[in-house]
């Protein structure tokens, strides 16, 4: 494992090259992508906004005071999607083994290919043919692992490419700030500088138990890293790995309402598996299947989400364009497909700040009280028992109980 040859790649201001190679007038300027200046959130900042200080998360109407200069733009999603597929195939067409770890970062294996090839050249060949084929610059750190494969990567931006041999990992990591260790977030953060940690290297010195009484197995973790030590393996990407979920009727029904609030209970149910595992979904699918057990599907492309709301207004476009005969209705189903690793702020284009923590207040209260402990309206009340999932079964609401609603209550707040 120590000689593996691991290529971390990761788009360049990805929604800000898409929107300036749309608009070549954007090129050079302060940009900023997520809603407008006095509303909404910044999903992408230019290299020029961020010399401001603006950057991510960061609140539309701060970055504004920060750069008054800034163009504001609310984000084209479905650009975003398919820039994203197209550098995704033009890699996974070159290379042997690809993990696709957000809609704008990959990870390439190539142990094995320095007998046969040089891997940092492969690796500026690659950088080209994207830059060739989808007209986006795109940087790479190439070393033995996955974590300092990512750090590389920030050190070279913009549009730069590092490679860090083997034994160099710790000399390189040392005089960094903990900030550039991908799993140190800012409750870490400031953890760690309360206890007089600020570079790396202090980590490096400390004794790992020191760490493990203090943050517990996480601490071990955050030693290793810091060392320049990640076994974690690159996961093949699987571009149809798909979550589903289905509901047979006890007798076949044609009430419309019935039907619909199924769907929306469905589309909640898969918007909380995808928040569940941190990935986002491009692709939903609707199948009914008639009394006459003819099946018909649709499907349709959509901007990366892992939000209820966008899912239950696709699924019931679909059901209405799809829903075109009269007869008797046996089974629904729905399928997200076409998953990538990712979070929340790849749907902020809109002032949707509000939206995240209620969804975040809704997780949280499934997660204690259970997957069917609180929903929307329109899913609430049905007299289906219950809806088949990829992975068990899952008992649709007949309410919510006072406990979910105290607890929702108290988040929303």
């Amino acid at each position: 494992m120590n000689n593996r040859a691991i290529l971390h790649l990761d788009l360049d201001a990805f929604f800000v090259s898409v929107e300036r190679l749309k608009n070549p007038s954007l090129r050079n300027v302060p940009l900023i992508v997520g809603g407008s200046a006095e509303r909404g959130v910044v999903a992408a900042a230019s290299y020029e906004a961020r010399r401001f200080g603006v950057h991510s998360a960061m609140p539309a109407r701060i970055a504004k005071q920060l750069c008054p200069e800034a163009i504001f733009i609310k984000g084209d999603y479905d650009a975003y999607s398919r820039f994203s597929d197209l550098v995704t195939d033009v890699i996974v067409e070159r290379s042997p083994v690809v993990e696709k770890a957000s809609i704008d970062e990959f990870y390439v294996d190539m142990t094995g290919m320095e007998r046969f090839y040089g891997c940092l050249k492969w690796g500026s060949e690659l950088k080209a043919a994207i830059k060739r084929e989808a007209g986006l610059d795109i940087t790479f750190g190439l070393s033995g692992n996955k974590t300092v494969s990512k750090i590389a990567v920030n050190e070279a931006k913009p549009n730069g490419q590092m490679q860090i041999d083997y034994g160099l990992e710790k000399p390189f990591l040392a005089p960094l700030s903990i900030k550039k260790i991908p799993m140190v977030g800012d409750k870490t953060y400031h953890l760690l500088r309360s206890m007089g940690v600020a570079k790396i290297n202090t980590l490096q010195a400390m004794p790992i138990e020191m760490l493990q009484r203090v943050m517990g197995e996480g601490g071990k973790t955050l030693w290793a890293k810091a060392n320049g030590i990640d076994q974690s393996p690159v996961e093949p990407y699987v571009a149809q790995k798909s979550i589903s979920t289905e509901h047979t009727f006890q007798k076949d029904t044609i009430d419309v309402r019935g039907l619909q609030a199924t769907l929306v209970s469905m589309a909640e149910s898969l918007g909380y598996q995808l928040r569940q595992q941190e990935k986002l979904t491009a692709c939903l699918t609707l199948k009914i299947r008639y009394s006459d057990f003819n099946t018909y599907t649709m499907q349709v492309r959509l901007p990366y989400t892992s939000l209820d709301n966008a899912l239950v207004e696709r699924a019931k476009e679909l059901f209405r364009k799809l829903y075109q005969r009269r007869l008797l209705i046996r089974l629904i189903g729905l399928k997200v497909s076409h998953l990538v690793q990712g979070s929340y702020q790849y749907t902020l284009f809109e002032d949707v700040g509000q939206q995240v923590r209620l969804y975040h207040a809704l997780d949280t209260i499934r997660n204690r009280y259970g997957v069917q402990a609180v929903g929307r309206a329109a899913s609430a009340g049905l007299a289906y028992s219950q809806h088949e999932t990829t992975g068990g079964k899952q008992t649709v609401p007949q309410d919510f109980g006072p406990a979910a609603k105290s607890k929702l209550s108290e988040y929303v707040a």
